[in-house]
């Protein structure tokens, strides 16, 4: 008699490996698309290197402020780095496949390198808070020792509650399509294609998104209302305009951050915003890490000096 394979077995072994759907639906511009993402990619690495160039060599910028840039620099570098040769490589070679492990490393870095930047945006909010609203005791409190301790802090805290949701998430049982729509693997597409209730896992991605996307949001929010509360009351308005000019790119950057990814990931899921989650995730994964060379650099007089000195 042939033996016939228990049907458990055999959806296992077919979701194996998934399908990342990307940009598919639009089939005429694929070359388009790689074209653009392949420059991105480019602009975004030669941007973010020269920043970490400028701030290690240039003898001015050795202040807490830019050694916390260089690492966000660094940062985005590796954000970017995780998600988009994967893309440009389904878009060039139109094969779309991705293993499980290798779509829950990525999903898995993702997810950190996105709580990282989460917490270095803190900690930055964290130092111009004290730069500003206490000038006197800044060389004490961001020492040297205290920025490194804050950075690694910042690295360190994410990493084992993603792995451990990244395991919780593919330990999962998946069933019927194995199709991602989306250009990486992230959590809200991975849940479409589990079985069963996934209501638990929806809470426990809601609770870490409150932790490491919110909480760190409006510690942001309560160090900036104590900076323009300070800045206000500065005798000179010229005072007042560097200040607020020096706050500025930061600001910037944590809106575009934090307003895509708040929204991707606590608004209320509908089957159908596939499409939104993609166009999102394009912002806080490849459009952000692209323009913070350019947000940092156009109204940064210390960097424009210090790009001077590195052009020939």
């Amino acid at each position: 008699m042939e033996h016939l394979k228990d049907p458990v077995e055999e959806n296992f072994t077919s979701m194996m490996e998934f399908v990342l759907l990307g940009f598919s639906d639009i089939p005429n511009l694929q070359v388009f698309l790689f074209g653009m993402f392949l420059l991105v990619y480019v602009v975004t690495l030669l941007g973010n290197g020269i920043i970490i160039l400028i701030t290690k060599s240039d003898q001015a910028l050795q202040t807490p402020m830019y050694f916390f840039l260089s690492n966000f620099s660094f940062l985005e570098i590796c954000y970017v780095s995780v998600t988009l040769p994967r893309m440009l490589l389904n878009l060039w070679t139109q094969r779309r496949h991705i293993s499980l492990f290798a779509c829950a490393t990525q999903m898995s870095f993702v997810l950190m390198f996105g709580n990282i930047e989460c917490l270095l945006l803190t900690v930055m909010a964290y130092d111009h808070y004290v730069a500003i609203c206490n000038p006197l005791h800044c060389p004490l409190v961001m020492n040297p020792r205290a920025c490194v301790q804050l950075v690694a802090a910042c690295w360190i805290t994410g990493v084992p509650v993603e792995i451990g949701q990244t395991c919780q998430i593919f330990s999962l049982p998946f069933c019927g399509s194995n199709q991602i729509n989306h250009f990486f693997c992230d959590i809200p597409p991975i849940l479409r294609l589990a079985c069963g209730d996934t209501f638990l896992n929806e809470i426990l991605v809601f609770i870490v998104a409150v932790l490491f996307v919110m909480t760190p949001f409006l510690l942001i929010l309560g160090s900036y209302s104590k900076i323009t509360s300070t800045i206000l009351r500065l005798p000179s308005a010229m005072g007042r305009a560097k200040a607020f000019s020096t706050c500025s790119s930061h600001v910037t950057v944590v809106t575009l951050f934090f307003g895509s990814a708040v929204i991707a990931y606590l608004r209320p899921k509908s089957r159908n915003s596939s499409n939104t989650d993609k166009f999102l995730s394009l912002f806080y994964t490849i459009v952000t890490p692209m323009f913070n060379p350019l947000i940092y650099t156009l109204r940064n007089k210390d960097v424009l000096m210090a790009l001077r000195k590195l052009l020939p």
